[in-house]
C-alpha cells in the first residue's frame, strides 16, 4: 500500500493513515499494555489527535487506505507483542507468510509484461533492485528493533517520520493539498 498509493493517487489519504497510526498506538499501548504517558507526550498526543481530527472532519471521513494502514499496523503491532513474535524469527516468519503474494505481483502484470519480465528487460534494475532489497531490510530490521526496544506509544510518537515523508513524496508526484 506504501508503495502502491502514490502511484494511483491516493498517497494523502495513506498518509493519513500513517498520522493516525501513532495515535492508535498510543491508544494500543495504553488499553492492551496500561503504558503510561508523561505530561509532554500528553501534550503531544493531544495536539496531533486535534490536527488529525481537523482532517477527518474537514475531508468526511476517512478512506479506505486510512482504515488498512491504522488498523492493520496497530492490530499487527499489538499482536506481535502480545504473542511475543516480535523477535528475528518472528520477522522472516511474517516474510515466508508475505512471500506468496509477493511473487504474485512479480510473476503477474499490467499491460503486455509482469515484473518479472520488466527487470530482466532494463538492466539498470539488476543493481537497484537488489539495492532497494538491502536497504528496504534495514530499515525494517531497526523499525522491528525499536518496536522491541521502546514503550509502544513512545514507538508510535517516533512513527510521525514516515507520514511526512509520503506527504512530501504525494507532493512531490503531483498530489495536492487543498486550502481546506
Amino acid at each position: 500500500l506504501f508503495l502502491w498509493a502514490p502511484l494511483h493517487g491516493l498517497a494523502l489519504p495513506t498518509s493519513l493513515g500513517y498520522f493516525l497510526l501513532p495515535l492508535a498506538m498510543v491508544l494500543a499501548g495504553r488499553v492492551v499494555f496500561a503504558e503510561r504517558l508523561s505530561r509532554m507526550q500528553c501534550l503531544a498526543v493531544t495536539l496531533a489527535a486535534a490536527g488529525v481530527l481537523w482532517e477527518v472532519l474537514r475531508a468526511g471521513g476517512l478512506a479506505w487506505p486510512t482504515w488498512v494502514v491504522v488498523l492493520g499496523y496497530t492490530a499487527y503491532f499489538v499482536l506481535r507483542r502480545k504473542l511475543r513474535t516480535d523477535t528475528l524469527a518472528g520477522h522472516w516468519l511474517d516474510v515466508l507468510i508475505l512471500l506468496p503474494v509477493c511473487l504474485w505481483f512479480v510473476l503477474t502484470g499490467q499491460g503486455t509484461s509482469n515484473g518479472w519480465q520488466t527487470l530482466l528487460a532494463t538492466p539498470r534494475l539488476h543493481i537497484l533492485v537488489p539495492l532497494l532489497g538491502i536497504t528496504s531490510s534495514v530499515a525494517l530490521a531497526l523499525y522491528m528493533t525499536a518496536h522491541k526496544l521502546l514503550p509502544l506509544g513512545l514507538f508510535g510518537m517516533l512513527s510521525y517520520v514516515e507520514p511526512i515523508l509520503l506527504v512530501l513524496a504525494a507532493l512531490l508526484l503531483g498530489e495536492r493539498i487543498t486550502s481546506g
